[in-house]
């Protein structure tokens, strides 16, 4: 009889808890992130420009017109290509998490949603490449709770609407034959992977990625639901929940995590060519993964060393680069770009609703972020959660080539961030199990301020 009584008390904090978080975690205003038109903006290795560059020669005048249309098809670009990226944010009402009675990640998932994000941009690359744009991302409408459920609202409506009278909205540009079929095919096999992206990261039981399975795997490292998580431990989180997963799609990429802030180069190498015993391949095909190279490193003690920040800048400015899981003190961001002194980052602290993925049409809105948020490098905690793609062993040549350069150390910082050995772990009897992680931010209780969720961008 008391252990009933305990569940119900325990069932109505939680409860009372999700009832919080949510009301916490949903009002939204319209704040407005600012971009200098006289700097470049970085975003996970592309390099945009919101300024045409002969603006300041005395010829600029005379082509002022093409100017301002280099200008803003940059913009543009940019827009898109942020607005396609995958957006995790916390979520309610979905399936209650194994072992509790959550049915939120409010308050507590922020990390574990920057390492989806950052897997997710992964898998964009490795199905995708880093061109693709989701054909609906300068849609989107600002993030405030009105619009955006109206908007999706009658998107719904339209869909539905269409196929009840089995028709297609007409096309305003058609293309010619030839090139429209290819286009279409094209962007036919973007939605499919798009939505199976999105679907591995689903927010029930079934899903392979998804927050209740990282639950899951986050108790070999003493976590549970509704504990922190530092972009260390997400990182073994994530690896463990690819390598796990089983998807036949899934057959071709795996994570690999830098031990004591190395990257022992053979340990690497051989993950592009092993077959994972735990999924053998059906069809007896063998070749080359994919691998994802996670790095938790600290740059500094209480906070981030400034004699760091252009090792950010140039890790953000790299192709192969897939994002940083980071944030500042009591919050955990997706770090995935920069200008200036200033990081770009997609922002987890945003409650919104469960969606299905399980169904066909499952609505992709909720998935994608519209506009950008800033925050200063010197704000940034010092530790983080470092990754980047590599296709093959000759991309991994490329990527510790191009590393070798943005690693080398400052006059006053005397060693880098990380290093790459030759060799494997276990040739220097490092190799085992990831040891207690140092501490990382400490995610007190004290909750973070309405509104501080992305808006608009102005230049200035």
């Amino acid at each position: 009889m008391e252990n009933k009584e305990t569940d119900e008390v325990e069932k109505l904090k939680t409860k009372f808890m999700s009832a919080w978080h949510n009301v916490k975690y949903s009002w939204v205003l319209k704040s407005k992130t600012y971009f200098s038109r006289n700097s470049p903006v970085f975003l996970l290795g592309k390099c945009y420009h919101f300024k045409a560059e002969d603006a300041e020669s005395p010829l600029a005048g005379s082509s002022s017109d093409t100017d301002r249309d280099l200008v803003t098809a940059d913009v543009e670009a940019f827009r898109r290509d942020f607005a396609s990226r995958i957006w995790m944010t916390y979520r309610e009402e979905f399936p209650a998490l194994c072992g509790s009675a959550l049915t939120s990640d409010c308050g507590w998932g922020c990390a574990l949603r920057a390492g989806q994000m950052m897997l997710a941009q992964a898998l964009l690359l490795h199905f995708l490449g880093r061109d693709w744009t989701w054909p609906e991302s300068l849609n989107l409408q600002a993030l405030d709770t009105e619009s955006w459920t109206s908007s999706v609202a009658r998107k719904l409506a339209a869909s539905f609407e269409a196929s009840l009278q089995g028709e297609r909205p007409p096309d305003p540009h058609p293309l010619p034959p030839a090139q429209g079929r290819a286009q279409e095919a094209c962007v036919h096999l973007g939605e499919v992977y798009h939505r199976t992206v999105l679907s591995w990261f689903g927010d029930s039981p079934a899903a392979q990625l998804g927050v209740h399975r990282l639950v899951e795997h986050g108790r070999s490292s003493g976590k549970r639901a509704g504990d922190w998580y530092g972009p260390s431990v997400v990182a073994h989180i994530l690896r463990k929940a690819v390598e796990e997963a089983t998807d036949p799609e899934l057959r071709g990429i795996t994570v690999y995590v830098a031990q004591d802030c190395t990257v022992y180069c053979a340990d690497v190498i051989d993950s592009h060519g092993q077959q994972n015993q735990q999924r053998p391949d059906p069809d007896g095909r063998a070749g080359s993964r994919a691998v994802i190279i996670l790095v938790p490193v600290r740059l500094g003690g209480e906070k981030t060393n400034p004699e760091h920040f252009d090792f950010v800048k140039g890790i953000l400015s790299l192709e192969y680069c897939i994002g940083i899981i980071g944030g500042k003190p009591k919050q955990a961001y997706y770090f995935v770009g920069f200008q200036d002194d200033s990081l770009i980052y997609m922002d987890p602290h945003y409650c919104q609703s469960f969606v299905d993925v399980s169904t066909s049409h499952f609505p992709l809105e909720s998935y994608h972020c519209p506009s950008p948020k800033k925050m200063p490098f010197s704000a940034m905690d010092p530790s983080c959660t470092i990754g980047f793609y590599s296709r093959s062993v000759q991309d991994f040549e490329k990527i510790s080539e191009e590393l070798a350069k943005v690693l080398r150390p400052s006059a006053k910082e005397k060693y880098p961030a990380f290093t790459f050995m030759k060799g494997h772990g276990q040739d220097y009897d490092l190799w085992g199990p990831p040891a207690p992680e140092r501490r990382e931010w400490p995610f007190p209780g004290a909750g973070r301020r309405p509104g501080a969720t992305a808006g608009d961008f102005v230049l200035l």
